[in-house]
């Protein structure tokens, strides 16, 4: 997420299409979810059922928005649509773990 937000400081000043209010927007937001699953992951490695359950709801979320923001036509630069198919494929992954994790 920090190169995201690099990326847009250095565009805004050189490339201020590239750098929309949307994918500024998109940015700040997806921070803060990384940040809460960075604080909810933490707590699940200590053992935490309910930050396992908080993991998976905030990867579902993420999972979804990600994938239907990339979908939306001319919301956002084509570079920001491949970061969020791949935090979409991240946060697919992180499903699966924590429903692995769930099963056990």
């Amino acid at each position: 997420m920090a190169a995201t937000l690099a990326a847009l400081a250095l565009l805004a000043s050189k490339a201020p299409g590239q750098a929309t209010g949307e994918a500024w927007g998109h940015a700040l937001i997806v921070m803060l979810f990384a940040v809460l699953l960075l604080v909810r992951l933490r707590a699940a490695r200590s053992g935490s059922t309910r930050a396992v359950r908080a993991l998976g709801i905030i990867a579902a979320v993420l999972l979804v928005v990600n994938l239907v923001e990339a979908a939306l036509p001319d919301g956002f630069p084509d570079w920001m649509r491949v970061e969020m198919v791949a935090i979409a494929l991240w946060m697919a992954a992180l499903l699966i773990l924590v429903r692995r994790s769930t099963r056990r």
